[in-house]
């Protein structure tokens, strides 16, 4: 039930992220391997920020986060989804998404309880349900479509289960879930009366498919908290602005476990991410058109290595099997890949628990949110792989 976050020596290990970034420092290599843009989002969110500063938004903000912001995110979810939550109770603002599902799970879980997630699973999940003291239960996403088998999903569902953390569009597998799928998740959630937690960070930055808001399904917004970020839509990673919303009973809960942990968020990035909310439709429609054209890019060049690529539907990431070009351990593949094409990635397995690991051993992920040069680069240096291994 731990978080597993020291070696059985107390020590502190690096992370895969930390290995494969100082891999790609060394060698010169692009690095495809943390999500984070290369570039600003929009300049007129910029210059919201900088005018929040300079017109002295320098100290705390409510904990709850500022009435701008906390609007902005209700009438966001009003125009795109018809949900009607309340600025004032059913809203708060968070440090980053990542606050939010932290404070999710430690106000609606205790240690013994179960929370359910689809593996590969972002990897902060495990650490988070692992503080809580909760026992984390998974359910497999298999390639090529990444979709749950839903009888596996109701067989790990039981009375122990408080907490359903799901995760759509699905990073690391770009996998996203219709809504066919959501229904029945909601439904077996439901009757073993579990809180559905819905990471739904990269819900503008999908391709040919709409994104479909679990909150919005019959028999969910009683139960659902639903929770979103300013840094993948808006290319702000590092200003950490999230938010979330929920029923008020629920809200109210996750608040007052986040006033003992950040308690304020990032003042003056709260109204730049305001304005961002209340740019035109064209915007977002904008953002994703440019995603799934370098998501093309990138696609060629390691098809063209001869890997099999799994073309994905949302986020930024693309996975591919190894296997083709006769390396099926994605791990070792990833710490020498740097060195032979100089590209770096991630192996999927490391988001997943000792069984997932061998489902997944082949397979690497990508991250496609770069400059379109760069992503160029990539491509004409991966194509050149199967002639180096």
């Amino acid at each position: 039930m731990g978080a597993n976050l020291l070696s059985p020596d107390g020590a502190l290990g690096i992370t895969i992220f930390e290995e494969m970034t100082a891999l790609a420092v060394a060698t010169g290599a692009i690095n495809l391997g943390q999500g984070f843009p290369d570039e600003d989002g929009p300049a007129e969110i910029k210059a919201a920020a900088q005018e929040a500063i300079a017109a002295g938004a320098n100290q705390y903000a409510p904990g709850k986060g500022i009435a701008q912001l906390r609007e902005a995110v209700a009438a966001h979810q009003e125009r795109f989804y018809g949900l009607t939550p309340d600025p004032e109770t059913e809203v708060i603002i968070t440090t980053g998404a990542t606050e939010g599902i932290a404070a999710s799970l430690m106000a609606f879980i205790r240690p013994g309880d179960e929370v359910l997630t689809f593996e590969p699973f972002y990897d902060s999940y495990g650490a988070m349900i692992g503080l809580a003291g909760a026992t984390h239960r998974t359910v497999p996403l298999l390639a090529p479509d990444f979709m749950p088998d839903l009888d596996a999903l109701e067989a790990a569902l039981s009375a122990k289960t408080k907490v359903v953390l799901l995760n759509n569009p699905h990073n690391p597998t770009g996998a996203v879930f219709p809504r066919e799928v959501l229904e029945r998740v909601v439904q077996m959630a439901g009757e073993y009366g579990a809180i559905i937690v819905s990471d739904e960070v990269y819900e503008h930055l999908t391709f040919g498919v709409g994104h479909v808001p679990v909150a919005s399904l019959p028999g969910a917004a009683d139960r659902t908290i639903t929770i979103s970020s300013g840094g993948k839509t808006f290319s702000f990673t590092g200003w950490k602005v999230g938010w979330l919303s929920g029923p008020a009973s629920l809200v109210a809960a996750v608040r007052t476990v986040k006033q003992f942990l950040t308690y304020s968020s990032g003042t003056p990035f709260q109204p730049a991410i305001a304005v961002g909310l209340g740019l035109p439709d064209e915007f977002y429609s904008g953002i994703a058109a440019a995603l799934q054209h370098k998501r093309d890019i990138l696609a060629a060049g390691l098809s063209a290595a001869g890997l099999d690529v799994f073309l994905p539907q949302g986020t930024y990431f693309i996975n591919v099997d190894t296997a083709p070009l006769g390396t099926a351990d994605s791990v070792e593949l990833a710490r020498r890949l740097p060195s032979l094409v100089g590209v770096a990635a991630i192996p999927v397995p490391v988001f997943c628990h000792p069984e997932g690991q061998a489902r997944t051993r082949s397979l690497l992920r990508f991250a496609f949110c770069k400059k379109t040069e760069v992503l160029e680069e990539a491509a004409a240096r991966l194509a050149t792989l199967r002639d180096r291994l």
